[in-house]
């Protein structure tokens, strides 16, 4: 197995404060007011982890590049400045005196270069996502939130830390076209094409994670609708998607603009 190039001890945060974004696009600003407010309502909800797992966004242009959080700083803590920008490879954009986190990179760097779609990824490691990850059945279609995920998740087995470039290679493969992948062992992954997209898709995939957690710790024999029922709802929540962030998305920045504007600086 290849290791990335880099390490964790060479992303450690320096001490000091962020400088500015400089000359960004009006569309690069709003993405990454965007992603700023994914990583403070992840805090919000409860979905952080310490300063681990990762939230990433496509800026807008050919040049392939997107915006992850730095190392060493909590998710309520980022800001649309002091996210840093970087390319497919690895390498920073600009000047920052951030760097980006490794396993970061390699699983959202890979899937952003194999999936045009990808405008944004959360990876999280929420306890309802990792308690679901170690179930060798994956997520059931046992409730009208699951139902939306039916036929639109992949599953990747366990392999350690994600440092390896090979390893991101088969990451692709399990996610196939799907909009979330379940890291055996590990946690969750949704992909969107917007930020919006991307973390509305999470909260439905977290909250069947949790339902079916509960459910299972019930000891009761659970009830699984008919096989016509479940493509019938999963019909109806990708028709219901053609228009991604239109609706909740605006209602969370609302939500933490009343709460704390910050992420926005």
């Amino acid at each position: 197995m290849s290791d990335y190039k880099t390490t964790f001890s060479s992303f450690e945060l320096p001490a000091g404060k962020p400088i500015s974004a400089g000359n960004i696009s009006a569309e690069e600003k709003q993405v990454r007011i965007d992603l700023a407010a994914a990583y403070r309502l992840c805090a919000l909800f409860g979905w952080d982890d310490l300063i681990y797992s990762h939230i990433s966004a496509r800026v807008p242009g050919p040049e392939h590049h997107f915006l992850i959080n730095p190392l060493g700083l909590a998710f309520d803590e980022i800001t649309a400045s002091n996210l840093v920008k970087i390319d497919l490879n690895g390498n920073l954009i600009g000047d920052s005196i951030y760097r980006p986190n490794a396993a970061g990179f390699v699983i959202h760097g890979g899937i952003h270069m194999a999936r045009k779609d990808a405008g944004a990824i959360l990876h999280l490691h929420t306890e309802a996502g990792m308690a679901l990850s170690m179930c060798e059945d994956g997520l059931l279609p046992l409730t009208q939130h699951a139902m939306r995920f039916h036929g639109r998740i992949g599953y990747h087995g366990y392999e350690g830390i994600a440092l390896s470039t090979e390893e991101r290679d088969r990451i692709i493969v399990n996610l196939e076209q799907h909009a979330a992948l379940i890291f055996r062992n590990h946690g969750t992954l949704t992909i969107g094409k917007t930020v919006g997209h991307a973390f509305v898709e999470m909260f439905y995939l977290e909250k069947s994670a949790r339902s079916q957690m509960m459910a299972l710790a019930s000891g009761q024999r659970l009830s699984i609708p008919s096989a016509e029922v479940i493509a019938l709802t999963n019909a109806q929540w990708v028709n219901d998607l053609k228009n991604p962030d239109s609706r909740e998305w605006p209602s969370l920045l609302r939500k933490l603009d009343r709460l704390d504007r910050s992420y926005r600086d």
